[in-house]
């Protein structure tokens, strides 16, 4: 039978796509095209090397980066063409890093589907006889055989759908940054219009496809499953496992690439040489624009496609085991898809009054128009999630309460999304509290920098731990309130009205890094000084809207992983759990300690790979003559080659940490070992995440503070060069990988191993614990 949902949730993710495209079409307008990619690479005598002229120098072609042509000191058509030339140099740096990262985890996705496959296939020793289901007695479900195969294919659709999602958001951004520096001669509106639409492509296109992927998957899954819907979405839950494992890598890889480029550029450019950020003489200033985009870009856009997929799988499984999936009722299964559905259509909404309806004019207009992008967004997917929730459920129904059976109504679901929903917005405007230098806490380390870079990290410190306290309270606000009202099933859904605007939270989050290229690019091409500040400001807004991207990432992780936490007690058949249980509590104490050993990983391959650019960039200013004069050009190339080989490299013991880690607990020491692990990851990585998120956000900010210089404050600390702003590069330079790296990254650690907990509970239920028996 084919009800209303069949209809609304593919037609809205078309509707996404579609806009997606025709945003892109409106930024494709602005042209980058005097020098093909290829011509480039061939003058500069290899991919990921460009050549740039000193400023001033007379350019004979004719050509443009943009359609209106000045001479007023933004470099001419001379300027122009280094534009292009840089961009391309980015985007060949970046294509190159992708496709090598790519070249692994191919390797590991076909190696960890294997293993899928052999474990739940081994629950029933590969039986392809009927097995009692476990939530309705008296009925068959489909065999074990099938779960391991469909899980499997899942698996693989979550990761390919993940890496598409990544790549997809890193070519736009590569296309985008350059037109964002064009437009910028302009003025500040359209330049804010390019670098905003453009991270609106990513986030329609990541939000439209997961959900259409997901939606075509149950379908054709329920094509072999038919009624038994218990085994179909048992089985998708794979999907975010794939979504999250190719998450990790790509946040981890892409965070040691970029803080690697990032923490070379800074020490040797800006403290030892004092040279500005982004000058064309630093040798790894490209692999810092590079970084920008596999890190930021391709990145977070993983990450949040991966608790986008965990937070759906986990609310379908749970309502697949409730009276919804008693009776068949497919809307009011699909209840998770169609917010998610509302929420694009919210989201296009909203993205409108930005780009057309509330156009930016000014340098002052950068921050509240961001700012009120969440604000509409959150207010208008309260009135969407109002309409799906009375549309799509019955008024009364039932919902599994771990053995017992709780009733719920229709109202108790609509406050358990919007109180999510809004959580995340208190997250959000808090993390820009500590993290914006519009407000005193950045501005009060900025002021502890007149004492040195220790007093400033102590400062950051303080403020990373002080911003812990809110988002946890609203964390576990929204927990009590969600569980009270609809047990486990409600958190569920309490994540997914988080992550419900996830097109405009992405949209928000990839304007960042897009404008932080530009701003390098007009700095490399040697465009005026108006042109700078223009791009200054966008980036100075972007930073704080990043910080508040990875407080919506680690608050929705915190909802997602405990809702695939309930999931997997249910699974494994676990009634209740014991803390005071010696399983239990080994299993809780470790858990509490794995965010600290793969935050101590993260920030060690950081430091090494950092030292070898290091070396590289301070090689090259002794090596090449005339580069510190700027009459010789850096080898761009090598250092690229450094941050890609350390980033690769360094990427896989973490990653395997976190992967071994449930598997090792749950085979070993059995189910409530690993429920105790889960819990200490959770409570633990929740902490360390945030902090390390903030304190990161707040020494970057409190360092552009007193770098532009817009307060009697700011100048009184500066300028660039000044001992005060030595020690706020110091302090950004630890950030960067905390900010950047580790605490992004913690977010993806409790989620995953939570939701490769859920697809392999039937294993761990039926053969764990071998040494716990």
């Amino acid at each position: 039978m084919v009800s209303a949902a069949d209809a609304v949730i593919p037609a809205c993710a078309a509707v996404g796509i579609a806009f997606a495209v025709w945003q892109w079409l409106l930024v494709s307008r602005v042209k980058v095209s005097p020098y093909s990619a290829a011509a480039a690479a061939a003058r500069n005598g290899g991919a990921g090397r460009a050549v740039f002229r000193p400023e001033g120098e007379v350019d004979d072609d004719d050509g443009g980066c943009g359609d209106d042509e000045e001479a007023d000191g933004d470099g001419g058509v001379a300027a122009m063409a280094r534009c292009a030339e840089i961009q391309s140099a980015i985007r060949v740096g970046a294509n190159s890093f992708l496709f090598t990262q790519y070249k692994y985890l191919a390797a590991f996705t076909a190696v960890f589907a294997v293993v899928i496959f052999l474990f739940l296939g081994s629950v029933h020793r590969f039986s392809t006889e009927s097995q009692p289901c476990q939530y309705t007695r008296g009925k068959a479900c489909k065999p074990a055989l099938a779960n391991a195969v469909f899980s499997t294919i899942a698996f693989l659709l979550g990761a390919a759908t993940s890496v598409a999602s990544g790549f997809l958001g890193m070519r736009i951004a590569t296309a985008a940054n350059a037109r964002t520096t064009v437009e910028a001669r302009r003025g500040i509106g359209p330049a804010f219009a390019a670098a905003f639409r453009s991270g609106a492509v990513m986030g329609f296109l990541l939000a439209s496809l997961g959900l259409l992927v997901l939606y075509v998957a149950i379908k054709v899954f329920g094509l072999y499953y038919g009624d038994d819907w218990e085994g179909l979405y048992e089985s998708i839950t794979g999907y975010g496992l794939g979504g999250s494992s190719m998450a990790l890598f790509g946040r981890v890889g892409g965070g040691i690439y970029t803080k690697a480029a990032d923490v070379g550029a800074d020490l040797v450019g800006k403290v030892e040489r004092n040279i500005p950020e982004d000058d064309p003489r630093n040798p790894a200033v490209i692999a810092d624009n590079v970084g920008d985009n596999v890190g930021d870009i391709a990145g977070m856009g993983s990450d949040l496609f991966g608790s986008y997929a965990e937070s759906t799988c986990a609310a379908l499984f749970v309502a697949s085991i409730s009276s919804f999936g008693a009776d068949h009722n497919f809307a009011a299964v699909s209840y998770p898809l169609l917010i998610s559905s509302a929420g694009l259509i919210v989201c296009l909404i909203t993205t409108l009054f930005a780009t057309d309806l509330y156009r930016v004019k000014t340098v002052d207009g950068v921050a509240p128009a961001l700012k009120l992008q969440l604000l509409i967004s959150t207010v208008l997917m309260t009135v969407g999630v109002l309409v799906v929730t009375f549309t799509a459920l019955p008024h009364e129904f039932t919902m599994f309460d771990f053995g017992e059976v709780k009733r719920v109504k229709n109202w108790h679901l609509f406050f358990c999304v919007t109180i999510g929903l809004w959580a995340g917005l208190a997250i959000g405007f808090t993390t820009e509290y500590f993290t914006s230098n519009a407000y005193s806490p950045v501005r009060d380390v900025a002021d502890s920098c007149r004492t040195g870079a220790a007093t400033n990290v102590i400062f950051g410190l303080a403020l990373g731990y002080k911003s812990v306290i809110v988002p946890v309270f609203a964390i576990a606000v929204s927990i009590y309130v969600s569980f009270t009202l609809a047990s486990i099933y409600g958190i569920a859904v309490a994540a997914l009205g988080m992550l419900s605007t996830v097109a405009t939270g992405l949209a928000i989050d990839a304007y960042g890094p897009i404008s932080d290229n530009a701003g390098g690019i007009a700095e490399m091409a040697g465009m005026s000084h108006r042109i700078r500040q223009r791009t200054d400001a966008l980036d100075a807004a972007g930073n704080t809207t990043a910080a508040i991207g990875k407080g919506f990432a680690i608050g929705s992780a915190a909802l997602v992983s405990l809702a695939l936490f309930g999931a997997f007690v249910s699974r494994a058949g676990m009634a209740v759990i014991n803390v005071l249980s010696p399983k239990v509590f080994v299993g809780l104490v470790v858990g509490a300690m794995l965010p600290y050993w793969f935050s101590a990983m993260t920030m060690k391959s950081v430091g090494s790979a950092a030292l070898k650019m290091v070396e590289e960039v301070r090689r090259q200013f002794a090596a090449i003559p005339g580069l510190m004069e700027g009459r010789a050009t850096p080898d761009y190339a090598s250092c690229v080659r450094i941050s890609t080989d350390a980033s690769l490299r360094e990427m896989m013991p973490p990653g395997a940490l976190v992967l071994l880690a449930p598997l090792v607990a749950g085979t070993f020491f059995g189910v409530q070992t690993l429920a105790g692990l889960l819990a200490g990851a959770l409570v633990s990585g929740v902490q360390v995440a945030i902090s390390a998120s903030n304190s990161g956000g707040a020494w970057d900010n409190a360092k552009k503070y007193i770098e532009a210089g817009a307060s009697d404050h700011a100048k009184a600390l500066g300028p660039k060069g000044s001992d005060a702003h030595k020690a706020a590069v110091i302090g950004d330079t630890i950030g960067d990988p905390l900010k950047d790296t580790s605490g992004p990254s913690l977010n993806i650690l409790i989620k995953l191993m939570a939701v490769e907990s859920l697809v392999f509970a039937p294993f761990f239920a039926a053969h764990g614990g071998l040494i716990f028996k």
